[in-house]
């Protein structure tokens, strides 16, 4: 699921969502001013709305960086010195990893898909065979594997506007991500404890349907940067589909789970028998 902010976007009357190769006849009540909706249990698209326009992903970034660290092979056990570097490559963000210590490869990804740790992210593409502009480029160069054509990064933590892409590239993101047993697992795991400076660190997930009894999230990112907004990438169960959704331009923190719930209702109440 994808929730983002998109700069340039005007929003459109929910009655205008398209609603290609699906039987229902109109798409979900969305404050969202671009989203796409995939059910992959049939390869259809419910409903989408400025679905090809390419716009600022913020944090969602982080998936494409743990693609290919986790691509690269690198010991996950490994210890990695934050430097300043670290500090400096994420200006504007808070971070509860303080430069000079030293966290595994294995607690930095889990912290930067969970938690969208900026720091974390950075740290890891620093430490990519090759350093940092060879992560990036292989991230550009996965994306264009995954014929993600209006895809475009410069860096790994999504704090940059010029990392973009599209709605449907996003999705195309999202299955690649999900296709991968780590980042399933840390993107949605709800709490995660790392030892920092002889200290236990609690870090609670940033999507906060991942602990939800109701919800069966499979993978998931949440993301902010005053160009993007508030964003949220999910594939999930619901009503025994799978489901990808993404959201782009939700103007407040809890919009892009209001949206997602939206989905999940519009699915649900689709199914059900009319009656009277």
């Amino acid at each position: 699921m994808v929730v983002c902010l998109v700069v340039g976007l005007q929003a459109l009357p929910a009655a205008a969502a398209a609603n290609t190769g699906s039987p229902r006849q109109s798409g979900p009540d969305l404050r969202s001013s671009a989203f796409y909706i995939r059910d992959e249990s049939d390869s259809k698209v419910l409903a989408a709305r400025n679905e090809h326009v390419a716009v600022p992903i913020a944090s969602i970034t982080k998936l494409m960086t743990a693609l290919v660290v986790l691509e690269a092979r690198q010991p996950m056990g490994e210890m990695i010195l934050l430097t300043t570097d670290d500090a400096r490559g994420t200006p504007g963000s808070r971070s509860r990893l303080p430069t000079g210590a030293r966290i595994s490869r294995r607690d930095l990804l889990h912290l930067a898909l969970m938690s969208s740790e900026n720091r974390a992210a950075h740290a890891l593409c620093r430490r990519y065979p090759g350093g940092k502009p060879a992560c990036v480029r292989a991230m550009n160069a996965r994306a264009k594997s995954l014929g993600m054509k209006s895809a475009r990064f410069v860096e790994p933590t999504g704090l940059s506007s010029a990392n973009v892409a599209s709605p449907r590239d996003l999705a195309t993101l999202v299955l690649a991500a999900a296709a991968n047993p780590t980042i399933r697992d840390y993107s949605t795991d709800p709490e995660h404890v790392v030892r920092v400076r002889n200290h236990d660190v609690e870090f609670r997930n940033t999507n906060l349907l991942v602990d939800k009894a109701d919800w069966r999230v499979t993978v998931q990112k949440t993301g902010y940067i005053a160009e993007a907004g508030h964003c949220l990438v999910m594939e999930a169960v619901i009503d025994g589909r799978n489901l990808v959704i993404v959201l782009l331009n939700s103007w407040g923190r809890l919009t892009r789970i209001g949206d997602a719930n939206r989905v999940r209702a519009w699915m649900e109440s689709s199914r059900r028998p009319a009656t009277g």
